[in-house]
């Protein structure tokens, strides 16, 4: 058995590099958005009233439900939060 090593674990589980970027993306909006509601200790029925979504929808990010999440989304709650999203596009390392 050869031993691989990937550089994310989404390398590792996804299907495809398209699939792996997308989801590296997603989880680091969803880790600064968790951040942001830990520092401003609202609630979690405060959170979705800023969002624009439901408490329990919140309570989805919050516990980490990345596949009930897209990219638009997590944007747009990132910018309601006081975030600033931006987009870094690199050489692939292939």
């Amino acid at each position: 058995m050869t031993k691989q090593r990937f550089a994310s674990v989404w390398d590792a589980i996804e299907d495809t590099p398209e699939q792996a970027e997308n989801m590296k993306l997603r989880a680091a909006l969803m880790t600064a958005l968790k951040d942001r509601l830990a520092q401003s200790r609202i609630s979690q029925a405060q959170a979705a009233e800023l969002f624009g979504v439901t408490q329990p929808r919140v309570s989805d990010l919050v516990r980490g439900k990345i596949d009930r999440f897209g990219l638009d989304a997590l944007v747009n709650m990132a910018t309601a939060a006081g975030l600033h999203v931006e987009l870094r596009i690199l050489e692939s390392a292939c």
